[in-house]
């Protein structure tokens, strides 16, 4: 029998305050399973942060059982010092995701936001409350790391998904419409 449903990791790295999203595709229907964020101490050395981030994503692997894994490819920015910190994070997070024999794909930042929001400059409020409708909820997140987390996992699914359940190409704006009616808002 076909598994109905799927659960997909999103993760949103960092070595400070990582984050979290879970959710859960059932037929054409997503819903949150999980929106957290994992702050560490900056007191910590760096190989300790990156210990517990492996250590963390070990155990929500175990305890959610996910059949993909999503995580927000880091971007250039001035300092050179800070994306190598923060690739170490995410490749941390990708080892553990690796040994537990999950599949593993990276989004940059402006697909993401692209996905969810349909623009790639979206700020994260702008993300947030998009996830929001997404996903029908009305939890507030400690940080919005965590929704920049179901947003990885969103765009992942949306990325999948494609609007082509039955391997047909589309033929533009209209045919993904019609196939995809949960889409409109």
């Amino acid at each position: 029998m076909p598994k109905t449903s799927k659960i997909i990791v999103g993760i949103d790295p960092g070595t400070v305050l990582m984050g979290i999203g879970i959710i859960k595709v059932s037929g054409s229907v997503l819903s949150m399973v999980l929106m957290d964020t994992l702050k560490l101490s900056s007191k910590k050395d760096t190989y300790q942060r990156l210990e517990i981030i492996h250590h963390r994503v070990r155990s929500i692997l175990e305890a959610y059982h996910p059949d993909e894994f999503a995580i927000e490819a880091p971007f250039f920015g001035k300092n050179v010092q800070s994306m190598l910190k923060l690739g170490r994070a995410q490749g941390v997070a990708i080892a553990a995701a690796m040994e537990s024999g999950i599949p593993v794909i990276e989004y940059s930042p402006r697909k993401i936001k692209q996905s969810v929001t349909g623009n790639g400059n979206a700020d994260k409020m702008q993300v947030f409350k998009m996830l929001q409708r997404i996903l029908n909820f009305n939890e507030i997140p400690k940080s919005l790391d965590a929704t920049d987390a179901l947003a990885v996992a969103v765009c992942h699914h949306f990325q999948n998904k494609s609007g082509n359940q039955d391997g047909d190409k589309l033929k533009g704006w209209k045919d993904f419409l019609n196939k995809n009616p949960q889409r409109i808002k």
